[in-house]
C-alpha cells in the first residue's frame, strides 16, 4: 500500500480549517474528501470506505464523541474495519482528546496545531494502516493455506476429482455451482476457486447466505438500494454485487431463492449489470458468481421452485463434493490436521490421535461432514489429559455407530479399515475385506480373483473358508454364488 492509496475524510463545520487541512496533506496523493457535520460523513462512510478520518469533536448536532461511538457500533454490527480516526479538538478540551483515546481514537490533535504537526500524525496513521492491511492479507493467506489443510485435504478418488476440477476452472471466468451436504466445505471450494484465479485473487471474495436473509431483505443485499427506497433506508447502499465487482460473489444455499429475486439474478447474470432498488441507473459489474446448494435442484425445478434458465446458467460447471461417510479413507488425515489446529488456536500440547478413537471415528456416518468432524476433534483437544486422543475423549461424540461392510480402497491402494486391540485380528480383517473386495469386481469368478491376487484358485478357495468368507459363498464352476438362506 502506498500513501498515494490513503482514502481520507476530514469532518469539520469550518470550510476554511478544511481548507487548510486539505492544502497541507494534499502532498500525500491520496484521495481526501471533505464533510461539514456527522450526517454528511456519515452519508459518504456507507457510500465509500475510507481509511482515515479528521474528526473535530466540535460539530452541530451530533458531535465528534457521538459519531465515533457510531461507527464503531456499526462496524461491530456489521462486521466491518473501522476507519482510524484522529480527533481534532480546541485549545484546552485535551479532557475529551483524552476521552476519545479511550473510547476507540487512534489520536487526537489541539487547535491550533501547526501543519508540519498534523503531517507527521497522518504519516504515522498511515504506516499503522498499511501494518493493519499487512496482518489482513497474512491472516486470509492462514485461512486458504487452513482450508486446504481442511476440507479439501484427502486422497480419496472424490476429493481427487474435487482438486482436478477446481484446476480446470479456477482461472476461467465461468460459473460455478458447488452441491454437497451441510457441512462438507462447500465455502472453501468458492475460495480456492478465487484466491487460484490470476484475475480475481486481487479483488473482494463476498459471501452470501440466501437461506440466512429474509426474503424482503435478500434483494437489497444482492442489489443495494437508493436512500428513500422502502422504508428505513435512510441513505444509498451499495450490495453485494457491487462490493466483489472484480472479484468473486458466493451465493450459499441458492436453492432457497425467492423466485422474484432469481428473476433478477438470472438477468444480472446475462446483462453483467445491475439497478439499485430505488434507482433507474444502470451500473456494470464484472462479477464471477459461484454458488452453491445441498438441494436438488432438479427437483426443485419440478416442483415450480426453482427457474431451469437460472439452473442452466449457473451449473455452466458443476462441483460435486462427497460426503465424509463416501470417503471414510480421507478421516484419518483430516482428523490429524484439524487436531494440530486445534493445538494452535489454543495453545494446547499437540496429540496423536489413538488407534481406538480413530477407530470410533471412521465407523460414525458423520450426518454434519467435515465441519462435524473439526468439531468433535477441537472439543477433544481441550478436554483430553492425556498424551494422546483416545476413545475416551469422544466419548458419545460421536454416537457409536457401525461401519459399512466394505470400506473404499484409497488411491494409493490402502484400506482404511477400524482397528482392533490385536494384530492378528487387524490383519485378519484386512485380508477378509480385500479379497471381498476383489472378489466381487471379479464378478464373483474365483479363477479371476486368484490371478488378480496372485494365489492358486484352491488356494483363494481355502483362503476364503478361512476368513469365513466360504460360508457365504458356494462354488457353482468357477463361479462364486451367494449362498441362498431359504
Amino acid at each position: 500500500m502506498d500513501e498515494k492509496d490513503l482514502r481520507l475524510l476530514i469532518v469539520d463545520d469550518e470550510e476554511a480549517a478544511r481548507y487548510g487541512m486539505r492544502r497541507a496533506l494534499e502532498t500525500f496523493g491520496g484521495e481526501i474528501a471533505e464533510a461539514e457535520n456527522a450526517e454528511a460523513a456519515g452519508a459518504l462512510i456507507r457510500d465509500r470506505k475510507f481509511d482515515l478520518l479528521l474528526l473535530d469533536v466540535n460539530l452541530p448536532g451530533i458531535s465528534g464523541l457521538e459519531f465515533l461511538t457510531e461507527l464503531q457500533k456499526d462496524s461491530q454490527e456489521n462486521k466491518t474495519e473501522t476507519p482510524l480516526v484522529i480527533i481534532i479538538t480546541a485549545h484546552g478540551s485535551e479532557r475529551l482528546a483524552v476521552q476519545a483515546v479511550k473510547s476507540g481514537a487512534y489520536d487526537y490533535l489541539s487547535k491550533p496545531f501547526e501543519l508540519d504537526e498534523l503531517r507527521l500524525v497522518v504519516k504515522n496513521a498511515f504506516e499503522t494502516i498499511k501494518l493493519r492491511r499487512e496482518n489482513e492479507a497474512l491472516r486470509r493467506r492462514i485461512e486458504i493455506e487452513a482450508s486446504q489443510r481442511g476440507a479439501l485435504l484427502g486422497n480419496s478418488r472424490a476429493m481427487q476429482q474435487v482438486r482436478a476440477m477446481i484446476d480446470k476452472v479456477a482461472d476461467t471466468d465461468a460459473t460455478v455451482l458447488v452441491r454437497g451436504e451441510s457441512g462438507t466445505g462447500k465455502e472453501l471450494v468458492a475460495r480456492e476457486l478465487h484466491e487460484r484465479s490470476t484475475t480475481r485473487r486481487s479483488g473482494a471474495f463476498v459471501a452470501v447466505n440466501c437461506a440466512a436473509l429474509p426474503t424482503e431483505l435478500i434483494e437489497s443485499e444482492l442489489f443495494g438500494h437508493e436512500k428513500g427506497a422502502f422504508t428505513g433506508a435512510a441513505a444509498r447502499r451499495k450490495g453485494k454485487f457491487e462490493q466483489a465487482n472484480g472479484g468473486t460473489l458466493f451465493l450459499d444455499e441458492i436453492g432457497d431463492m425467492s423466485s422474484n429475486v432469481q428473476a433478477k439474478l438470472l438477468r444480472a447474470l446475462e446483462d453483467r449489470r445491475i439497478e439499485r432498488l430505488g434507482g433507474d441507473e444502470s451500473i456494470p459489474v464484472d462479477v464471477r458468481i459461484v454458488s452453491a446448494t445441498h438441494r436438488a435442484l432438479e427437483e426443485e425445478i419440478e416442483n415450480g421452485n426453482f427457474r431451469a434458465d437460472l439452473f442452466y446458467r449457473l451449473q455452466v460447471v458443476t462441483i460435486d463434493i462427497a460426503p465424509l461417510r463416501e470417503r471414510r479413507e480421507d478421516i484419518p488425515s483430516l482428523a490429524a490436521a484439524f487436531a494440530r489446529q486445534a493445538s494452535e488456536r489454543h495453545s494446547l500440547p499437540e496429540r496423536a490421535l489413538g488407534r481406538d478413537a480413530l477407530r470410533r471415528l471412521i465407523e460414525y456416518d458423520w450426518p454434519g461432514n467435515v465441519r462435524e468432524l473439526k468439531n468433535v476433534i477441537e472439543r477433544a483437544a481441550i478436554m483430553s489429559e492425556g498424551d494422546e486422543l483416545d476413545a475416551i475423549d469422544i466419548a458419545d461424540q460421536p454416537p457409536q455407530k457401525s461401519s459399512p461392510e466394505t470400506v473404499e480402497l484409497s488411491s494409493n491402494g490402502n484400506l482404511v479399515v477400524p482397528y482392533t486391540s490385536d494384530f492378528r485380528d487387524d490383519r485378519r480383517e484386512f485380508e477378509r475385506r480385500y479379497i471381498a473386495r476383489c472378489l466381487e469386481e471379479s464378478g464373483g469368478n474365483v479363477t479371476r480373483a486368484a490371478s488378480v491376487l496372485g494365489m492358486h484358485r484352491q488356494s483363494l478357495q481355502h483362503k476364503l473358508r478361512e476368513l469365513g468368507l466360504g460360508r457365504r459363498y458356494v462354488a457353482v464352476g468357477n463361479e462364486m454364488q451367494e449362498k441362498s438362506d431359504k
